[in-house]
């Protein structure tokens, strides 16, 4: 079996990854609340889980790899919008989760096996909060249910803090029915304007932790394997889910296994919208980015490494991704993954080496398996037609056809005459003129022509 090696959070190390049932191994992300757009920092751990999803279908099968992705769709936020815009809250839901939806389709993403959404796993959540109270890890005050923090021996331990530091760098909600000020709601009481469902403690909705712990129970079990998500949501997110869940279900141990990943930049500052520099997925798609660029960038930095975008990264990824679809225009793709990008994968999901080891087999000449490693890694390699059309149109032209191939000839002459300076003066020639040469691994030389390409600039040679 692949061994896969993965940086445990709950551990601090990376360890070898072994699932509690090879064959139905089990991962959780945590999902978008909708009420808007997802924002660009949003589809980072999208694709980091999309990436790991595959890897694990490849190792483990197809059919033995559960994926859960949750939506949030009862929350505050999505309250506030509705009362601003004077819209009901399930129109503003149902709209915002086919927008996620698209958009992560664009991004090259696969659906996973499950897309709970919060609203219809209430009751759960109810049963896992009575749970909670009557092992007492809860209790009611005021038509609030809040989990008692200092019943759980264990807080922190994930996030790494102690609770008094919890306390000091939190924003701690100040109520008089709190025993203890970290307390956290798992239930809260419902206006009549508001979302509620009838419950022991009275009409109301639950808190944003008790979602993701009630789901996961209820797709996963009480122990799975991979949990994760943005390390922004470490403290106080995940950090309460593993309370409320390990303290609710004693018999099991949640997740086995944390990834979280860095933060995204924008330009080398923090993406905000008082800087300017806040993008929302769609607002690149509709400015002409393709979703296979945003993903390329995304995947050449490790997951657990701050992530840049930049206009320039962006460029050199379209055109790499370009040269790639042309390269693989008329070849078929080889029946198994390049050794190469599956050993970068195992190794934490090193999506940097993965893409590098594409570029080695682009640079080879190895197409076939160049085209299956990046279908691996989500990256379909469609030509556009115009750019497909102009290409060939070149390319067949009798009138530079001989030209392009007789300077190629005349560099590999040189070359077996070890006249390594004429064979380099020629290539910079055709480098000038608009055409690329990939050095093939049999010895041969394949080409490619620029967008830059420039017949005129062969002429007289």
């Amino acid at each position: 079996m692949t061994e896969i090696r993965l940086h445990n959070t709950k551990t601090r190390r990376k360890e070898v990854f072994e699932p509690i049932d090879p064959s139905d191994v089990r991962i959780y992300l945590c999902g978008p609340t909708v009420y808007d757009r997802a924002h660009l920092g949003n589809a980072r751990n999208v694709i980091m889980f999309d990436v790991l999803f595959r890897l694990l279908r490849h190792v483990y099968g197809p059919d033995h790899v559960t994926y859960v992705r949750n939506f949030t769709d009862v929350d505050d936020k999505i309250n506030a919008r509705a009362a601003e815009s004077g819209r009901e809250i399930g129109e503003i839901t149902a709209e915002t989760t086919q927008w996620y939806l698209d958009d992560m389709a664009e991004l090259g993403t696969l659906e996973p096996t499950h897309m709970p959404r919060a609203t219809q796993y209430i009751p759960q959540m109810i049963e896992m909060i009575e749970a909670l109270i009557a092992r007492g890890h809860a209790y009611a005050a005021e038509g609030h249910v809040l989990f008692a923090v200092e019943s759980y021996a264990e807080y922190g331990a994930l996030s790494g803090r102690s609770v008094d530091d919890m306390i000091a760098g939190a924003r701690v909600e100040v109520a008089p029915y709190k025993r203890n000020p970290m307390d956290f709601v798992l239930w809260k009481p419902s206006a009549p304007d508001l979302p509620g469902w009838d419950s022991p403690w009275g009409r109301g909705r639950p808190g944003w932790h008790i979602e993701c712990s009630a789901m996961s129970h209820a797709l996963l079990g009480a122990s799975f394997d991979i949990h994760g998500g943005g390390n922004d949501l470490m403290f106080p997110h995940h950090e309460n889910e593993v309370a409320q869940s390990c303290c609710a279900h004693p018999e099991g141990s949640f997740a086995r296994y944390w990834l979280h990943n860095e933060m995204l930049q924008v330009e080398g500052k923090k993406m905000s919208k008082s800087l300017g520099n806040f993008f929302t997925v769609r607002d690149l798609l509709d400015e002409g980015v393709p979703g296979e660029v945003i993903r390329f960038v995304f995947l050449s930095t490790h997951y657990g490494k701050p992530m840049d975008w930049t206009a320039k990264k962006a460029a050199e990824a379209e055109e790499e991704l370009e040269k790639w679809a042309l390269y693989t225009s008329n070849v078929e793709a080889s029946k198994s993954i390049p050794s190469e990008v599956i050993d970068a994968l195992c190794n934490d999901m090193n999506t940097h080496s993965a893409l590098t080891a594409l570029r080695k087999l682009a640079k080879s000449g190895e197409f076939a398996e160049l085209k299956a490693g990046a279908e691996f890694l989500g990256f379909e390699l469609q030509v556009d037609a115009g750019t497909q059309g102009a290409y060939d149109k070149i390319l067949q032209s009798e009138e530079n056809r001989p030209k392009i191939e007789s300077l190629i000839e005349r560099r590999a002459t040189a070359r077996k005459e070890r006249n390594f300076e004429k064979a380099d003066e020629i290539r910079a020639i055709l480098t000038a003129a608009g055409v690329s040469l990939v050095d093939t691994a049999d010895g041969g030389v394949t080409y490619k022509l620029e967008k830059d390409f420039d017949p005129a600039k062969l002429e007289g040679l």
